[in-house]
C-alpha cells in the first residue's frame, strides 16, 4: 500500500491480526445476510402493526337512531375499518355488539315512511341479527353502502391503511352505487 505524507512516497504493509478461512469468511456473510433479513422483516412487521392501529383506531362513519320527536337512549352503530360496533342504550344500561366485517353475512334494510331498520347478520353470534332502529332513510342507505364496500374490500384483501379517511369512504360510496329501491 502506497502512502504520500509530506510530498514523499512511503511504503506501508498492514498484517490482519487474524485470517479467516473461506468457511469463516461465508459464514460471516450468511451472519450478515440473516441480520439484513431480520431487520427487514422487523421493519415489515412494525409497518403492518401501525397499519392496523391505524385501521382499529379510525371511525369512519357514527350515526344515532332518531325517534320520533325525540330520543332519551338513541342506539348507535360506529363503523370502523376492521369492524362495526352497535350501541343499544336501555334506562340505566347499554348493549354494545362488535362484528368484524369479515363476519358479517348480510344487511338489510326495513323501511317506513318516516324511519329504517338496519339488520346486520353475523356469522359469530348465536342470535346472529343485529338491528338498529329509529334510523333516517338515507343514514340506513349510506351506512349498508359503506358497510358493503368494506366487505369488498375485505374479501379482495385490499389494504385501506393508506388511504385518508374522505379518501375512503368516498371510494366505498364509489364501490357501491347500484340504486337502492326504499
Amino acid at each position: 500500500m502506497d502512502i504520500r505524507i509530506n510530498s514523499q512516497k512511503r511504503s506501508v504493509t498492514l498484517w490482519p491480526e487474524k485470517l479467516f478461512t473461506q468457511h469463516e469468511v461465508d459464514d460471516l456473510r450468511e451472519i450478515k445476510t440473516e441480520t439484513q433479513t431480520a431487520d427487514k422483516q422487523k421493519r415489515l412487521e412494525n409497518k403492518t402493526v401501525a397499519n392496523l392501529v391505524k385501521k382499529s383506531n379510525r371511525i369512519l362513519v357514527s350515526i344515532s337512531s332518531h325517534a320520533f320527536p325525540f330520543d332519551i337512549f338513541p342506539d348507535t352503530i360506529n363503523i370502523e375499518e376492521g369492524r362495526i360496533t352497535i350501541i343499544n342504550r336501555r334506562f340505566l344500561s347499554s348493549e354494545v355488539h362488535s362484528v368484524d366485517i369479515k363476519d358479517i353475512s348480510n344487511i338489510f334494510i326495513n323501511s317506513t315512511i318516516l324511519f329504517s331498520q338496519l339488520v346486520i347478520i353475523s356469522k359469530t353470534f348465536e342470535e346472529n341479527e343485529i338491528k338498529i332502529r329509529n334510523l333516517r332513510n338515507k343514514e340506513a342507505v349510506f351506512v349498508r353502502r359503506i358497510i358493503e364496500g368494506l366487505r369488498t374490500f375485505e374479501n379482495k384483501q385490499i389494504d385501506t391503511s393508506s388511504y385518508t379517511k374522505e379518501e375512503l369512504i368516498a371510494k366505498l360510496q364509489e364501490l357501491s352505487t347500484t340504486k337502492i329501491v326504499t
